[in-house]
């Protein structure tokens, strides 16, 4: 079982051993594994959670440095963990046919992997953490690869394998992914045109605003909006 805290505050025990979970932390259940957990009553989390299992979840619950003894991690990067989470709840949602299944199955892989590297993200400081956060508070603007590097100190080329290292893709893929996670809160929790939603992420043109919102999810905004509202 995967659970995620986004707010508020819980605890978990396995073996036990009870760890206190805030903001930001996953925790991760290995399978068998007798456990017990709730939120806290002074100040109750607010948690997304799935099952996932497989033949590949023992070894990518061994990169993630998960055992039955110490089940939590640190997030730095809980809104892309929790935008694989929503992903995964939607096409479940929309229905359960064997092409569904195995899309979700894709997603979950994603999800385990993901976790596994929000583990080996360098410390607070370090040149990619500098750039990941120059990107996430620049979603409405665009970047340029080279000058994103000299103002870290380091090569474009040593960037890129920095981020290839931390996020299995690219600098400008991962500054998209945010562009469209923050799209997909726009168009859940607003009223905004579609247009309008593409402008705050930085992309004035609304059809190639479409076209990428469609690249990432397999429909247009107007689409997801209307799936979402059920």
């Amino acid at each position: 079982i995967v659970i995620v805290c986004i707010a508020g505050t819980g605890w978990v025990e396995t073996g036990g051993v009870r760890t206190s979970v805030g903001s930001s932390t996953a925790i991760v259940i290995p399978g068998g594994t007798p456990h017990s957990y709730g939120a806290s009553p002074d100040e109750p989390w607010t948690i997304w959670w799935c099952h996932v299992r497989g033949t590949d979840v023992p070894e990518l619950l061994e990169a993630t440095g998960i055992r039955p003894d110490r089940v939590t991690l640190s997030l730095r990067a809980v809104d892309r963990v929790t935008s694989l989470l929503d992903e995964i709840s939607v096409a479940l949602a929309r229905d359960t046919t064997p092409g569904r299944l195995i899309a979700t199955s894709g997603m979950a892989w994603r999800l385990l992997t993901q976790l596994a590297v929000d583990r080996v993200i360098p410390s607070e400081g370090a040149p990619v953490e500098r750039a990941m956060r120059y990107l996430e508070e620049r979603i409405d603007g665009h970047v340029q690869v080279p000058e994103l590097a000299a103002m870290v100190g380091v090569s474009p080329s040593h960037l890129a394998a920095l981020f290839r290292t931390a996020t299995g893709g690219g600098v400008l893929a991962h500054h998209n992914a945010l562009k469209m996670a923050r799209a997909r809160e726009l168009l859940d929790t607003t009223t905004l045109p579609v247009a309008e939603v593409g402008r705050r992420i930085g992309l004035d043109d609304p059809f190639y605003f479409s076209r990428q919102f469609r690249r990432t999810h397999g429909m247009s905004p107007r689409a997801y909006r209307e799936t979402r509202k059920g």
